[in-house]
């Protein structure tokens, strides 16, 4: 209803009052509650005909209009603190030089402060900036995805204790090694273990310890575990550079790591820590119910899977030394300012169009090519960019019948 319609029945009700018309007679004709009627009817007394109109419903006090003389003060102490060459300048600071006046109860808050600098020009407030699209491996691949990572604590006295941790990331089941060290040995050693309890995954992905990708120092080296992945048909997917939230749902297996069993005890061992590493397994596998499985346990979960797992016999097959293999590696790779990805130590120009975004680089070895791939959103298809020439210095051996063909070669990633 409008204001003119809203006035006109206000004004017939004043008029049936005022002719002695009861109450509710009036409010069965103008369809009012009772105290709406008197609130107009007293406001009529009060103002006459003018106080029928619709009055402003703005709060008479604005509960973020601050006293003049506290406005300046937050704004003089931000000042002097600016000019300092050495200190801080932020809201704590300026509440803490403040708090030296003797304010008492008026002494501002902090949430106050943060509200009255960006109101008075000194700082600017944050704009929120729309994350870029990442092409998540859970959603681009299909097969099964694990997820691998380490994670490290001191003991009393302190010697370091490193927990590898490897996650199914379609049952949450998981697999834990507690050693001295991460060595190459000592990741071989768990890798190994993982697939004989969790099974081979079509697809890895982890971050790009040294370790996982064979180190830094030269471009184009395939580390031992690299090649012991493509020798089993396993392809690796390298997430973007110094980003490890990208790796989230194995992070927060390491944080449920030390909540759960390492802050809940004292360890002065390695072995300590070896021995009661079986016991938070089995506590996660079969008692905790991570959200993803709504309400399943990671043991459930995983017997419905049935996974394909790697025997000791096909184990004591591998070769030593590990020829490389033909197969695929991935890269997720944010495109630099100058429109170029690294890949395994060197540098690619990708174009600078590409720049801030996040593109997939695959690695081919037995064609010797590096194709980059892009992907604008969730919605829109995978697009090829660039293709290079990738030459190896070495024989790229075929795919080995036994233990590489107890996977299921129908796994794929989307754009391929």
């Amino acid at each position: 209803m409008d204001d003119k319609e809203e006035l006109r029945l206000r004004r017939a009700a004043i008029r049936w009052w005022a002719k002695g018309v009861k109450a509710k007679v009036i409010l069965q004709q103008v369809h009012r509650s009772r105290a709406g009627l008197n609130k107009g009817r007293a406001r009529f007394e009060h103002l006459g005909p003018c106080g029928l109109k619709s009055q402003s419903r703005r709060p008479q006090q604005s509960p973020t209009k601050y006293p003049p003389r506290l406005v300046r003060l937050v704004v003089q102490t931000r000042r002097r603190l600016v000019k300092q060459k050495v200190g801080l300048k932020g809201p704590r600071t300026v509440r803490r030089e403040l708090a030296k006046l003797g304010l008492g109860k008026h002494l501002p808050s902090l949430a106050t402060i943060k509200r009255i600098l960006p109101t008075q020009g000194l700082v600017q407030p944050p704009s929120p900036t729309p994350s870029a699209y990442f092409p998540a491996p859970l959603v681009t691949v299909t097969g099964t995805l694990h997820a691998l990572d380490w994670t490290c604590r001191y003991l009393e006295g302190g010697p370091k204790v490193y927990a590898f941790h490897t996650l199914h990331l379609g049952t949450r089941a998981c697999s834990q090694t507690i050693a001295p060290d991460k060595s190459g040995t000592t990741l071989l050693t768990h890798i190994l273990a993982t697939w004989q309890r969790l099974g081979l995954p079509h697809f890895l992905q982890l971050d790009n310890d040294a370790v996982f990708c064979g180190g830094y120092k030269a471009p184009r080296v395939f580390g031992q575990f690299v090649r012991l992945c493509l020798y089993v048909g396993v392809e690796l997917i390298f997430l973007p550079v110094a980003e490890p939230d990208r790796n989230g749902e194995v992070e927060q297996l390491n944080g449920l790591w030390a909540r759960a069993l390492w802050e809940r005890r004292r360890f002065q061992t390695l072995g300590h820590v070896q021995r009661a590493s079986p016991t938070f397994v089995r506590w996660y596998m079969a008692d905790y119910a991570p959200p993803h499985l709504r309400g399943q346990t990671p043991a459930q979960a995983q017997r419905a899977a049935r996974p394909r797992r790697l025997t000791s016999g096909q184990v004591g097959q591998l070769p030593a030394p590990l020829p490389l293999t033909a197969g695929r590696l991935h890269f997720l790779r944010q495109v630099g300012p100058a429109g170029s990805i690294t890949v395994l130590n060197e540098a690619w120009a990708v174009g600078t169009r590409l720049a801030g975004k996040d593109v997939w680089a695959t690695l081919t070895t037995h064609r010797r090519q590096l194709d980059v791939w892009y992907q604008r959103s969730a919605q829109h298809n995978w697009q090829l960019r660039k293709t290079f020439a990738y030459d190896i210095p070495e024989t790229v051996a075929r795919p080995q019948a036994g233990v590489r063909s107890i996977l299921t070669f129908g796994c794929r990633c989307t754009m391929s």
